[in-house]
């Protein structure tokens, strides 16, 4: 007997990479949002052969042209008609803006109908004080905030968004209440955030807040063990299944659905948020997923060198994709992390 959907008929747009092989960008969130009940049209930012952290592939990029164009297909046949988007990879400003042109066209379909369309937005841009966008990307993104009701930074994305410096739990809050000021953004969710006096040792934590009625942010924050392995798409994985899982959670509560970005009363604390709700069960089935994933990775990496030749298995550079390959998200052969995950992890208000 399969599972029952995790949430009533959504349909979803899904811009972000795509890769021939291995699991990030789109092949993970048409997957994930898939696997948990979502109706899912891709569009694909790349076409690349393998991810990035191989440090060799093939294939394009689209341009702002091609992505405009796919969207006007879909527009022509009906095929507009979604509940949600989640946005990721996007390569280059101009493309960015004509991922936000989208967004901003599904949003005034449904001016009159509040929380009709829900947009959730993955800024990728860099990680670790490090860029590997064009530096033009960032403006653009500024310029489409507005538009999002839910994003998702991590912490150095959400550095160049608010032009604030985070370095401990204060300039982390005014990270974040900034972007809520100044943007008008509803919902915000800072992901590995890893600062002295915050987390704890061997551990990464999320921070995430709804925004009350007046703009101030209502902080909570989720910690979660570290897992001593280096994964690519685990932003993508995150920003899937948070998708959905703030679906669900804003169902859950009475007519919370027909609000507008399914903001709660402003007497709802940090913890009680139903984007609290649905990050204690993202990290859940991320953790599961990750753990299993790094426990088979021996069996993976031996699989692969029994086909090499003795030169090959010495060679430091097929050495790295070999354990590359082995680090790949196993998603197919743990469904059921995704849908039921078995441990638990908790938010706490700030």
């Amino acid at each position: 007997m399969s599972a029952a959907p995790i949430v009533p008929p959504t349909r979803v747009l899904a811009v972000a990479s795509h890769v021939v092989s291995g699991n990030v960008g789109n092949k993970v969130a048409v997957f994930a949002l898939q696997s948990l009940g979502c109706d899912v049209a891709a569009l694909n930012t790349v076409q690349f052969s393998n991810h990035t952290a191989y440090r060799q592939w093939r294939g394009t990029k689209v341009s702002a042209a091609e992505i405009k164009d796919l969207y006007e297909g879909l527009k022509e046949n009906y095929l507009d008609d979604f509940d949600m988007m989640l946005s990721g990879y996007v390569p280059g400003a101009e493309a960015v803006a004509a991922v936000g042109n989208i967004a901003h066209e599904l949003k005034e379909n449904h001016k009159d109908q509040p929380g009709k369309f829900f947009w959730v937005l993955d800024p990728v841009m860099g990680d670790n004080g490090r860029l590997y966008v064009a530096p033009e990307v960032v403006p653009e993104y500024k310029k489409l905030l507005q538009y999002a009701d839910l994003i998702l930074p991590n912490q150095f994305e959400a550095e160049l968004l608010s032009d604030v410096k985070i370095t401990d739990m204060a300039s982390l809050t005014t990270a974040i209440r900034t972007l809520h000021e100044t943007y008008k953004i509803p919902h915000v969710v800072i992901t590995s955030i890893s600062i002295p006096g915050v987390t704890e040792a061997n551990h990464l934590c999320v921070v995430g807040s709804s925004m009350t009625s007046t703009g101030e942010p209502r902080l909570f924050q989720i910690t979660f063990p570290a897992i001593d392995c280096y994964f690519c798409g685990t932003g993508d994985m995150f920003g899937a299944l948070i998708t959905c899982r703030i679906r669900e959670a804003a169902l859950a509560v009475p007519n919370l659905d027909a609000r507008q970005s399914w903001l709660s009363d402003d007497n709802v604390s940090g913890e009680e948020l139903p984007l609290a709700k649905a990050a204690e069960k993202v990290l859940a089935s991320m953790h599961e997923v990750l753990t299993r994933t790094k426990n088979d990775m021996p069996a993976s990496i031996e699989k692969t060198r029994a086909g090499m030749s003795e030169e090959d298995k010495n060679d430091e550079k097929k050495a790295h994709f070999v354990k590359t390959k082995a680090a790949e998200l196993q998603l197919v052969r743990n469904l059921e992390c995704l849908r039921s995950p078995g441990v638990q992890f908790t938010a706490k208000k700030l």
